[in-house]
């Protein structure tokens, strides 16, 4: 192929696409042309294949690609979900079918409005709690001021409870109306029943008052109760407005990860102009320009000029990370005194940051075990509330003192007002959803509740080495060839057959190549046998490479280099041997240095009385001596994905709780098979998506903050449900009047509206102290 000036503009990098100058360092002559590049990963890349990187010239016929408007993370339509029942689904606002609690966004927005319920439980509320005033002062002392006769002031407190119920209080009655047809009585069916009993029975008393014997006159009239009805409907407002407020507080943390995104992005084009655009205009491939003090608009890559950016927001990590060119840059953070120019790689719905959305939000929608025990209890409770309603009613008239038919009905009614189910339906799911949102602040992303549940019970940890306990970004030490192999000859078939592969180490003996100029050539029938090596075939050569496990499945005689493979291996480095056509031709080493974190989160998860044991596809040898400089005792080396799942299997059938620490293909199997998988953030997809516990950062140290969370998060969860059971099992009693033949004690209804009313504020107002954990 021949290159002219229309092919190739001689001051854009063909590989990436950036702008240089003629005063680049990095220069390659291709048939008589100058070509420059912005690094030298670019011109080795192009010096391997020019033709993958050049227009051929029937390109300029092609039409344009279309446009694909990037993923977004928020959805067109709105989805609304119950915080009680997260299967509960629907593309408008209203009350559960279950629960009857107000839905609220599934994905919240930065741009959204005040709760449009909570809007009109305020204009209720207001409106109307001068009327419950009124009513409840001439209740409390008509009688003594004698304004009116008796019967006209019941009439009216009549017109005055009126609006308050049929309008203030009418939702409310919906919602019992709508448990009951459901067949899912809950909260509204006890508040709807206590409510229209106490008003109905008004109603006619004050129409009627003849039909009621004279045990029921008292001061000049048959005893009316319009203002518990009014009072009840008046707190049960004021509690729901401060529950949609505290709720819409659980949500704070989504918000705040939300708000992170830039709107807009400096592009490069491809004329060497530059424009800012919005983030959505923003495609794969773009160059974009980063400035001090900017945020990182999109995944990528940086491929002009360094600096350190901090990504405390994301992982917890508060030091600035230093980058230059080829490190991975995530969206939403902060660049802060250098300038780059970053290759786009993600965006939208791809980007890490809206990763962390999706999956705090999966886990903020799931149900923790410890939530079954109080389903069960609320399965039946609302059926035993109104049956100890009905109880109290017939217990209080056959037994009571006079009036004791109106002593039934009052505190018949405050038994049903005073019990509340949605204090035990709120009291994991509502720790469970501050929880999650503040993890995912530090870093650690909990996929379910019950990833949160059983963090705390973990005993034993396994853990992977690459990129675990190391860097995961390993360097290539040196190649060693057998008689008829140079060093070079090596390092370039091992380098073309790694090509297909994924694994780091694959990645550093690619690079490693191409940086020496040598040519790559296609690998066929490529071959990835998880955890122990690749397969395939280069230049009409069959070769393998990987550990002594594969040589061994290969019957390859590896005793030629055995010797010097140990003594890298004692080093710490790993060592990859080759073969060609099934003779032994080489091994090569990669080094990977341990993260500077990994000893002090291993002393850490041992002071928790944490087992942990490493179990790694390298070499026994380089395992042991990563071991040793971390004191790790128990060491499994050159493992397949078979034998991790095997020593998960094995540790658990002893009662271990076992967890499993991870970024490879290769642990996939083990990290769902732990009780809890730990996958690291920086790794591959199939890891995570295998884990229920992603740590961003990619640092031990997320283990230890992981399980400190979950004991927390537990014991919050432990204190609503107690909270929830003391409550009504001391307030039901009260106010059915269980207490009074010993001291006295009689609940009014209103005493007991606002005591439901509080109760539930009270379990969400203690699972946003985790916030401040």
């Amino acid at each position: 192929m021949n290159l002219n000036s229309a092919e190739l503009q001689p001051l854009k990098d063909p590989v990436c696409g950036m702008n240089v100058t003629d005063q680049s360092q990095q220069m390659l002559q291709h048939e008589g042309k100058s070509v420059y590049f912005c690094s030298a990963g670019c011109k080795a890349k192009f010096a391997a294949n020019p033709a993958k990187y050049l227009p051929t010239p029937s390109d300029s016929a092609k039409p344009p690609p279309p446009t694909v408007e990037p993923a977004r993370i928020d959805s067109a339509s709105t989805i609304y979900t119950c915080p009680m029942h997260p299967e509960v689904r629907q593309s408008q606002p209203g009350a559960c079918p279950k629960c009857g609690m107000a839905l609220e966004p599934e994905m919240p927005t930065l741009d959204e409005g005040e709760n449009s319920e909570l809007l009109a439980f305020k204009r209720r509320f207001i409106w109307t709690l001068p009327l419950t005033i009124i009513v409840t002062v001439l209740a409390m002392t008509g009688h003594r001021l004698q304004w009116f006769e008796m019967a006209t002031q019941s009439w009216i407190e009549l017109v005055l409870t009126l609006p308050i119920v049929l309008w203030a209080g009418w939702p409310f009655f919906e919602r019992g109306v709508r448990s009951v047809i459901n067949r899912s009585p809950n909260m509204w069916t006890l508040i709807g029943l206590g409510t229209s009993a106490a008003f109905v029975y008004s109603v006619v008393a004050t129409i009627v008052p003849d039909v009621f014997p004279a045990s029921f006159i008292a001061m000049g009239r048959v005893s009316v109760y319009f203002e518990a009805a009014a009072v009840i409907i008046s707190l049960t407002l004021l509690g729901q407005i401060l529950e949609l407020k505290a709720r819409s507080q659980t949500s704070a943390a989504i918000k705040s990860l939300l708000g992170l995104t830039p709107k807009t992005a400096r592009r490069l084009n491809a004329d060497g102009s530059e424009e800012d655009v919005p983030l959505t205009h923003v495609h794969i491939g773009d160059n974009l320009r980063v400035r001090p003090g900017e945020k990182i608009p999109v995944d990528g890559i940086v491929v002009e000029g360094g600096s350190a950016v901090d990504e405390s927001m994301l992982t917890g990590e508060p030091v600035p990370v230093t980058k230059r060119i080829g490190d991975k840059l995530i969206g939403a953070t902060l660049n802060t005194t250098g300038a780059l120019v970053m290759r786009t790689e993600k965006i939208g719905s791809q980007t890490v940051l809206a990763s962390i959305v999706q999956m705090v939000m999966q886990a903020q929608r799931s149900r923790a075990p410890m939530q079954r025990m109080a389903d069960q209890v609320a399965g039946y409770f609302v059926v035993t509330v109104v049956s100890i309603a009905l109880l109290t009613f017939v217990g209080w008239g056959l037994f009571g003192p006079e009036p004791s038919w109106v002593y039934g009905l009052i505190n018949a009614v405050a038994v049903l007002i005073i019990a509340c189910p949605c204090a035990l339906g709120l009291a994991t799911p509502m720790s469970i959803m501050v929880a999650t949102g503040k993890a995912a602040t530090q870093g650690v992303l909990f996929r379910d509740a019950a990833a949160i549940e059983n963090f705390r019970k973990v005993d034993t940890l396994i853990v992977d080495k690459t990129g675990t306990l190391t860097e995961g970004k390993p360097r290539f030490d040196r190649s060693v060839g057998t008689a008829g192999f140079t060093e070079e000859e090596v390092l370039r078939l091992a380098g073309s057959l790694d090509q297909g592969s994924e694994h780091p180490l694959a990645d550093a003996i690619v690079q490693a190549a191409r940086e020496r100029g040598l040519v790559l050539n296609n690998a066929e029938g490529f071959v990835s046998i998880t955890g122990i090596g690749v397969r395939g075939s280069v230049g009409g050569k069959h070769l393998a490479l990987g550990n002594t496990t594969l040589m061994t499945q290969l019957n390859v005689e590896i005793e030629p280099l055995k010797t010097q493979a140990e003594a890298l291996r004692a080093e710490g480095a790993s060592v990859m041997l080759l073969a060609v056509d099934d003779q032994l031709a080489g091994l090569l080493a990669v080094s990977d240095p341990i993260k500077a974190s990994t000893a002090e989160a291993l002393a850490t998860l041992k002071s928790f009385g944490i087992r942990v044991i490493m179990a790694t596809g390298d070499g026994l040898t380089t395992a042991k001596a990563v071991a040793a400089k971390l004191g790790i005792d128990e060491v499994y080396g050159e493992v397949k994905p078979a034998d991790k799942l095997a020593l998960v299997d094995k540790l658990q059938r002893e009662g271990r709780i076992v967890a499993m620490a991870g970024d490879g293909i290769n642990d996939a199997p083990a990290l769902a098979k732990a009780n809890v998988g730990v996958a690291m953030g920086t790794g591959t997809d199939v890891a995570m998506n295998s884990a229920q516990v992603t740590l961003v950062k990619g640092d031990l140290r997320g283990i230890a903050q992981a399980r400190a969370i979950s004991e927390q998060t537990i014991a919050n969860m432990k204190q609503n449900l107690g909270f929830a059971f003391v409550y009504n099992s001391l307030g039901v009693p009260l106010a059915a009047g269980v207490f009074y033949p010993l001291t006295g004690w009689l609940l009014s209804p209103m005493v007991a509206a606002l005591a439901m009313s509080l109760s539930s504020v009270s379990v969400i107002t203690n699972a946003l102290r985790l916030r401040r954990s």
